[in-house]
This record gives C-alpha cells, sequence and structure tokens, in this order.
C-alpha cells in the first residue's frame, strides 16, 4: 500500500495487551491523561514521559480530543516518542473530558508519535475515527470483557474493513 513508509500501519500492530486498562476510575482529567501516558509508555517507545505528558497537555489546550460517541483519543506527536505506539483505557463511569458532544467519555485511545511521522500519525487517527464511527465495534469495546478481546474486536474491524 502507498505511504510514506511503504506499510500498512494497523491499530492491531500498534496496540498490545501491555498498553490495555479496562478498569480506570480517575475523574480528573490531568491526571487521568498522566496513567494514560504511563499506559502508552509500557510500549517502549516514550524515551521521556514528562516531556510526552507535556506535549499531550498542549495539544488539549488546542481543543478537547473528547470527540463524541464517550471516546477520546488524545494524541501528540513529540521528540520523546521513537515509535508509534497505541494505548486503550475504559472507564465504566466516564469522565468529564470537554466532549464536543458535552457527554461524558468512557473509552480512550491514546496515539504516540514521533515528530517526523506526521503522515503516519495522520493516518492512524483516522484509522481510529473510522473505527469509532462502527457503533458495533464501539459497543463490543464497551463490553469487552479482558485485553484479548479488545484486541481481537480491533482486529476483526481491520480486516472487514481493509483500505
Amino acid at each position: 500500500m502507498p505511504g510514506s513508509t511503504g506499510k500498512d500501519i494497523k491499530l492491531s500492530a500498534l496496540l498490545k495487551e501491555n498498553t490495555i486498562q479496562l478498569s480506570l476510575t480517575e475523574k480528573n482529567k490531568g491526571k487521568l491523561l498522566s496513567l494514560l501516558v504511563e499506559l502508552v509508555a509500557r510500549s517502549g517507545k516514550i524515551k521521556d514521559k514528562k516531556a510526552y505528558l507535556r506535549a499531550i497537555l498542549e495539544r488539549e489546550k488546542l481543543g478537547s480530543t473528547g470527540i463524541g460517541n464517550s471516546v477520546a483519543i488524545p494524541h501528540a506527536k513529540s521528540k520523546a516518542v521513537k515509535g508509534m505506539a497505541v494505548a486503550f483505557a475504559r472507564c465504566q463511569e466516564g469522565v468529564d473530558f470537554g466532549a464536543l458532544d458535552g457527554e461524558k467519555v468512557h473509552l480512550f485511545f491514546m496515539l504516540a508519535s514521533p515528530e517526523s511521522m506526521i503522515g503516519e500519525h495522520l493516518k492512524v487517527l483516522a484509522r481510529l475515527s473510522y473505527l469509532i464511527k462502527d457503533k458495533f465495534s464501539l459497543d463490543l469495546l464497551r463490553k469487552a470483557q479482558d485485553k484479548k478481546e479488545i484486541l481481537k474486536i480491533i482486529s476483526s474491524h481491520e480486516k472487514v474493513t481493509r483500505d
């Protein structure tokens, strides 16, 4: 597939079991973002967690990444990142995240990218947006019982929606 790296970037390749958390309880947006940075850092792709958190907070100042449908995609490109990574977290009670639709956010996808991977960053954001528009997959993500099930849902969605 054409692209700046010559390969197809799949969410299922970027998201790992150790970067999934299904029982977040934090209600404070700043603390929650810090927890998500810790989660994505488990990928081994974050060189400097504090610098990456600053990049995430700066991005949030531009406008909430709470995009609606109870989903947020906090993301940033940073020199503190040495390779793309995705984290997924779920909060049953929901968090006031300043979402565009005013609703609480229950599902979080955090995307970490190096500054040099602009095209790839945008492509992964597009893939996440496409996944989130699929009400069936979104419902499955809300109900999934474990991390393996989350990975299976995302992988299945990608198989059905190949470019």
